[in-house]
């Protein structure tokens, strides 16, 4: 792939590992970050978000686990995560799948291999960092997940986010209730139905009557429709 500075993101409490990684990615182009523990990877992720390209993140770190840094990054960012442990379970393995990570290398591991993956996740990246979608005067930028309202910037909650891409996504579906609820906040859920209608309304305020999108289907659900000419 084209050399580009992509900024990569190592979160890694074994230090010669951490120092290898590091070393090595700078000789191959790429520019570092670094943390050795899970609290100190959420305050470097937080503060530099809008200049990381992918993480490496370890499963096992001590102050907050690499999972639960896992969980709380992908609330705001689909930022590329490979998810780097020693643990071989399939459990484990689907643990970090399920939370978000894009991939799974189990250590001990070639930097060959692994600078394959990142290079497969980073083109994948890409791609979706020019994505912008318009719909009627709803603007989202995926990569920033921001979303704009006539060109101005709307404040929204991650699941606010979330629910308007869905509906936008599957545009003129009839989407029930279930379907939603499982989409957006997944089977596992244990929460009221009626949290939809909650955040349905908080939407619906937020775009005001200039984007009256989301339509109420008796009975079902919603749909979301533009009809601006």
């Amino acid at each position: 792939m084209e050399k580009e500075k992509y900024m990569i993101f190592v979160v890694e409490d074994d230090e010669k590992l951490r120092k290898t990684l590091e070393d090595f990615l700078q000789a191959t182009g790429f520019c570092v970050m670094t943390a050795q523990d899970g609290q100190e990877a959420l305050d470097v992720y937080f503060a530099n978000n809008q200049k990381i390209d992918l993480i490496l993140l370890d499963g096992m770190l001590p102050k907050v686990d690499g999972y639960d840094v896992l969980k709380q990054i992908r609330e705001y960012s689909d930022v590329p995560i490979i998810m780097l442990t020693a643990r071989e379970s399939e459990e484990d393995q689907l643990k970090g799948l399920e939370n978000g990570a894009d991939n799974y290398i189990t250590k001990p591991f070639l930097l060959k291999v692994l600078k394959a993956h990142m290079e497969v996740l980073l083109k994948r990246s890409n791609r979706k960092r020019s994505e912008k979608i318009q719909r009627g005067k709803i603007q989202i930028e995926k990569e920033y997940r921001k979303v704009y309202l006539d060109g101005e910037l709307l404040v929204m909650t991650p699941k606010e986010y979330d629910l308007l891409l869905y509906f936008i996504e599957n545009e003129n579906i009839v989407l029930s209730r279930e379907a939603i609820l499982n989409a957006v906040w997944g089977f596992d859920y244990d929460g009221d139905i009626r949290t939809i209608d909650t955040l349905v309304k908080q939407l619906r305020k937020k775009m005001t009557e200039k984007a009256p999108y989301i339509q109420s289907v008796y009975g079902v659900g919603y749909r979301f429709e533009v009809e601006d000419v």
